[in-house]
């Protein structure tokens, strides 16, 4: 079973991610800021972190994604950011924070899904 790490402030967007994966056989957990999202990347070693980008917490999604990347057990983690940030700067950003993919705001869970089992 694949394990899937949703970190996301929004706890209707982490609901809606939830419910969306729960039809298939994804072992997931969820964290709500970056910090308590690195933490729980760092004990569960998941398999796909889903990640937002603007967080409160003092640690954004950039971060994380770069802390999971400078982490050895964690480099074979897929992250896929999640924002409403459009701009191919922040495409860009994103790329070399190391993330594996970049799934814009508002999405809809066939589109998490078909990302999500593309991935992992």
């Amino acid at each position: 079973m694949k394990r899937v790490l949703i970190i996301e402030d929004q706890e209707e967007i982490r609901e809606l991610i939830r419910v969306t994966l729960e039809f298939e056989d994804f072992d997931i957990h969820e964290a709500s800021d970056g910090p308590s999202g690195l933490a729980a990347a760092q004990r569960l070693v998941p398999d796909l972190i889903l990640l937002d980008v603007m967080m409160p917490g003092g640690m954004d999604g950039l971060q994380v994604c770069r802390s999971v990347r400078a982490d050895a057990r964690l480099r074979r983690c897929k992250v896929v950011l999640l924002t409403s940030r459009t701009e191919d700067s922040d495409r860009q950003a994103g790329s070399k924070a190391g993330a594996s993919e970049y799934l814009v705001k508002p999405f809809s869970p066939m589109q998490v899904l078909s990302v999500v089992k593309r991935l992992v």
